[in-house]
């Protein structure tokens, strides 16, 4: 038994002569997995036996674009097509598969089962047909019950921090693997199977998986609002993590995912902002800046209220005394710069810190190999570390 196509039927005979029953899904709605198929009968019919557990010999088969059909012969699968066009059933023909788009793996399966079923020359008494939605189902709505957690590092600031995130969004996945749907959780329903019949049991585990792939999507180094912008990597992640509970128990994966939302608690907010604040406040050129800024700040109430002006100016120069002065604090800074060696200098054995090829003092040539990037000290090549100040290289 199998399927062959309508357009190598055999000569001298009309459809209308061999199709005595003709099966097709009309339509498949977004939130339909699978459906059986019912012949569709008209007066002009000639099978009036009325039962629709056994496809007659010569019956047609429509399979239409997104759809994939199978046919269960005594509870196993004998038959799989996914491929659009229109097929006529003939039992003496041998098993076929036509996969479409499918991957390998349904093949594969389809090969096992074929090694296990026995079926003889009679018609068999329990014979089904079911259609599978292949098309991209969307709308799938998720978000997170409980917070994910989600380590923050940003090595500009020093900061290494885990932070606790809630994300909501939507996501769309579709059938890979109707063999696996229809063997492991949709059997031989009486109608349709639909995704809201499974609904909870897939957000549970879709979550389960976003715990995962968000901790995988930490270890690039990416800040919580960066996630959104990085949605190919988080579905790879995903199926993945899914491989085994979707994939290949269920026949189902992840095609795409939106980020809505993506939140931090307050704390962890103003956590990383104090964070953040610490760096500035480590830098002197920062920290001069800020206190020319509260300088200004105080003089411009100064003017324009006139019986505050010397409350003013006493708590300006209470804050350039607690900082140290805006010129002190400019001050540190050109020093700190000053001492820091320019970049490409080196020192001479005389101690001059040189940046040309000769030293000023001595004459001395700039010797071979490179630099200490940090005391600017003169390092023959192959060193790992500088002999002035143990820098790694």
């Amino acid at each position: 038994m199998g399927l062959i196509r309508a357009a190598v039927a055999s000569a001298g005979k009309t459809l209308g002569d061999q199709w005595l029953e003709f099966f097709a899904a009309d339509s498949i709605d977004n939130d339909t997995l699978m459906v059986r198929g019912v012949p569709q009968k008209s007066g002009a019919s000639s099978n009036k036996h009325g039962h629709n557990n056994v496809i007659s010999n010569g019956s047609g088969l429509i399979v239409a674009d997104g759809q994939c059909a199978i046919i269960v012969d005594q509870g196993e699968v004998v038959e799989i097509c996914a491929e659009p066009g229109e097929y006529t059933y003939d039992m003496s023909s041998e098993p076929s598969i036509f996969k479409g788009e499918l991957s390998d793996q349904v093949q594969a399966a389809f090969e096992t089962m074929l090694k296990r079923f026995k079926y003889g020359g009679d018609t068999a008494k329990d014979q089904r047909i079911y259609y599978f939605n292949t098309k991209e189902i969307l709308d799938n709505k998720f978000g997170t019950p409980n917070p994910i957690p989600f380590r923050v590092v940003d090595a500009s600031i020093g900061l290494d921090t885990d932070v606790s995130l809630r994300c909501a969004g939507v996501y769309s996945l579709h059938v890979c693997d109707p063999i696996a749907l229809y063997k492991k959780i949709a059997g031989n329903v009486t109608s349709v199977y639909k995704v809201s019949d499974v609904s909870e049991q897939l957000r549970a585990e879709f979550i389960g998986a976003l715990n995962v792939a968000v901790a995988q999507l930490s270890e690039l180094g990416l800040r919580p609002n960066q996630i959104p912008a990085h949605t190919e990597e988080l579905c790879t992640y995903m199926n993945n993590a899914l491989a085994q509970k979707w994939k290949e128990q269920r026949g189902l994966e992840v095609v795409s995912i939106t980020m809505n939302s993506v939140t931090l608690p307050d704390e962890d907010m103003e956590a990383i902002k104090q964070a953040q604040k610490a760096k500035l406040n480590a830098d002197p050129s920062m920290r001069a800046a800020q206190n020319a800024a509260a300088t200004q700040d105080a003089m411009r109430m100064a003017a324009s209220n006139e019986s505050g002006a010397a409350g003013a100016f006493v708590g300006m120069g209470m804050a350039q005394q607690a900082g140290g002065g805006v010129q002190g604090v400019y001050e540190q800074a050109a020093a700190a710069q000053q001492a820091a060696p320019a970049a490409g200098s080196w020192t001479c054995a005389c101690g001059e810190v040189c940046t040309g090829n000769f030293c000023p003092k001595c004459g001395a040539k700039k010797p071979e190999g490179g630099f200490c990037p940090k005391c600017g000290a003169a390092v023959a090549a192959g060193n790992k570390f500088c002999p002035t100040c143990g820098q790694e290289l």
